[in-house]
């Protein structure tokens, strides 16, 4: 019988609602979205998508670090934009962060995001 885990990291930022950064879950990793708001700091980023994809990958990326798990272990994306006329630019830099496997992903357009952002990236990992 597997266990459910709480991952939290102090190199993402902390929840703002009932939620967890993070559930293991077995071999899986659940990874909440994530938005660009600088763990350090609280400041979130607006009006430069490119900036903003980057701090939320950065985000996930401490999440799945702290599980153990490394970005080639995600499998599955999900990318909500405030704006796809942005695609072009948040898809350069989330490329950025993935070798020649990529995960699945989702990307889809959304009238709202949590606290006005304009991107949130959810993710799945796996490993063996």
């Amino acid at each position: 019988m597997s266990s459910k885990k709480v991952i939290l990291t102090e190199n993402a930022p902390s929840p703002v609602g009932p939620y967890s950064q993070a559930i293991q879950a077995g071999d899986f990793l659940f990874i909440a979205g994530q938005i660009p708001a600088n763990p350090s700091t609280g400041d979130i980023i607006r009006g430069d998508i490119q900036n903003a994809t980057k701090q939320v990958m950065e985000n996930l990326k401490a999440i799945v670090e702290e599980a153990g798990y490394s970005m080639d272990d995600l499998v599955r994306c999900r990318v909500y934009l405030k704006n796809m006329d942005e695609f072009k630019q948040m898809n350069e830099v989330y490329g950025s962060f993935f070798g020649e496997k990529p995960p699945a992903r989702a990307a889809i357009e959304v009238a709202r995001l949590p606290l006005d952002v304009d991107v949130e990236i959810s993710a799945i990992a796996w490993k063996e």
